[in-house]
């Protein structure tokens, strides 16, 4: 073994009802990638915030030793200051920023009476370069794809002199091209002595960048792999993570029974909503089935969240035209209550900024997109309320203490099964889907693909939007492709292959 960089001995960490840490230990060496795997909820993300001093000493037991010395961090400044720097799966950037200003957000350069701004975008170019930007660092966050900013994320840890850099779930929102390009620079830190910790549940990057790897599951330290000695394979992790063989990731539906046309789309047309010349989504037709799985495949950018949104009652884009026909009819829905009406569903892939209210409990978010359902003279029936909640929370299989308890208190994967039982509480007859598993584990995933089937297998027709293309293939009857705002592709699922999916892209 080489040098101990860091080493975490014994941490226990609770919340009120939960031991979200039990003597977890952790050691990494100096120079490495190390991952941290385990379901949502194991308390990966509960570990490197006691690390970075989100979780002050005190509120935890157990020791920190780091480059040699015990460590007692009250705040994040204290272990920054230390060369350790965690970036969050949400990125922490300003929109209406500069790149520059927000590289140096609370960490300005010049005196204390004023900023240096040439100093400041002078420093910022310097580490964009560092980690392959090429944008100007007076360039405005928002006029940035999401793979550039996370680059920016990781150029502002590199300007606070990072030792150790935490990445939690760094690749979740990329596309393939842009993940293997981040993980690539991981690489290339590490040659130059950089020690990196990395949180993810995609596997096959985890195989592919780390070192070691530590499982964690329900709290507590399972094991440690070591790649020059152990088999790090997909499925030997998994067992690891689990307690158990997976030898099926998506669970197989049983007398499949695909109907009449739900809903369909003909030549939809929605234009961006600020810059009103821009066509996002072009000429879209397409439809589902009662009891079907439709897949919608494309880059990141090519337009299925913006379709998804302009069919749910105009949720975005402008001048916005075309057919869309529900059981043989046509419908006009003017705003998302209209969608509601009519029996559509849109579960958003931003669950934290959009689809949840994180400071409210289970029950009220379970309940909150068909409150007519347990409303008596406009007045809320709480028992009603949380008997509602019991009977998702069980059905669902959600992991919490009680639905009293808030959303923003639990993990990814179960804050997406709190967002699925709003939806289905509306009694949708389609769902669209829209990156169902972003940044969860595989045994939550499994359980959501469960749902899916239980879902159409009761009649319910589903579109489901996925960058994942074994998601795709393993979930869909049939898939549509699309790019650049167009339908380039439709196949059925038992015909279709990632090298199908991506000609219909290439050639388009």
């Amino acid at each position: 073994m080489g040098n101990i960089l860091l080493e975490m001995k014994n941490i226990t960490k609770e919340f009120p009802g939960v031991k979200a840490l039990d003597n977890v230990n952790l050691k990494v060496e100096q120079g490495e990638i190390h991952a941290l795997v385990g379901e949502n909820g194991a308390g990966k993300s509960t570990l490197m915030n006691v690390l970075s001093g989100i979780y002050p000493y005190g509120s935890y037991t157990g020791d920190i030793v780091y480059n040699g010395e015990v460590c007692q961090f009250q705040k994040i400044k204290d272990s920054e200051e230390k060369g350790i720097v965690i970036i969050h799966q949400e990125l922490a950037l300003i929109p209406y920023m500069s790149i520059g200003e927000n590289m140096f957000l609370g960490n300005e350069q010049g005196r204390k009476s004023a900023i240096d701004w040439d100093k400041t975008y002078a420093e910022a170019d310097k580490f964009l370069k560092m980690v392959g930007l090429t944008e100007s660092s007076r360039t405005l966050i928002k006029d940035i794809g999401v793979g550039k900013q996370q680059l920016v994320e990781i150029a502002k840890a590199l300007a606070k002199h990072a030792k150790l850099l935490i990445l939690d779930e760094p690749t979740s929102s990329l596309n393939e091209t842009d993940s293997k390009a981040l993980l690539d620079l991981l690489l290339k830190f590490k040659q130059e002595g950089m020690t990196s910790i990395i949180i993810s549940h995609k596997l096959n990057e985890v195989s592919y960048v780390a070192d070691h790897i530590t499982v964690i599951r329900d709290g507590s330290t399972i094991e440690t792999l070591d790649k020059t000695v152990d088999d790090i394979s997909e499925d030997r992790i998994i067992k690891g993570m689990v307690g158990r063989e997976m030898t099926d990731r998506f669970p197989k539906r049983e007398n499949v029974k695909i109907g009449d046309i739900a809903m369909e789309v003909k030549d939809w047309t929605v234009y961006h909503p600020q810059f009103s010349e821009r066509k996002v989504v072009d000429g879209v037709s397409m439809n589902v089935r009662k009891g079907e799985v439709v897949g919608i495949a494309g880059l990141m950018g090519a337009g299925r969240t913006e379709l998804a949104m302009s069919i749910f009652g105009k949720a975005y884009g402008t001048n916005i035209s075309g057919q869309l026909i529900l059981n043989g009819k046509e419908v006009k829905l003017k705003n998302i209550k209209d969608a509601i009406k009519h029996k559509i569903a849109y579960v958003t892939e931003d669950r934290k900024g959009n689809g949840l209210v994180l400071t409210n409990p289970i029950k009220i978010n379970t309940t909150l997109a068909n409150l007519s359902e347990i409303c008596s003279k406009h007045v809320i029936d709480q028992d009603k309320e949380y008997q509602v909640a019991e009977e998702y929370r069980d059905k669902l299989k959600t992991k919490c203490p009680t639905v009293e308890q808030n959303v923003g208190n639990l993990s990814g994967g179960n804050q997406q099964k709190v967002l699925l039982a709003k939806w289905m509480f509306a009694n949708p007859d389609v769902l669209i889907l829209d990156e169902p598993t972003r940044g969860i584990d595989v045994g939550a995933k499994y359980e959501i693909y469960c749902i899916i089937n239980d879902l159409v297998a009761a009649g319910k027709s589903v579109i489901m939007i996925s960058s994942e293309l074994p998601e795709v293939l393993g979930m869909s009857d049939r898939i549509y492709v699309m790019n650049e705002g167009k339908m380039v592709g439709e196949m059925a699922g038992e015909e279709a292959s990632q090298e199908s999916i991506m000609s219909c892209i290439l050639k388009s």
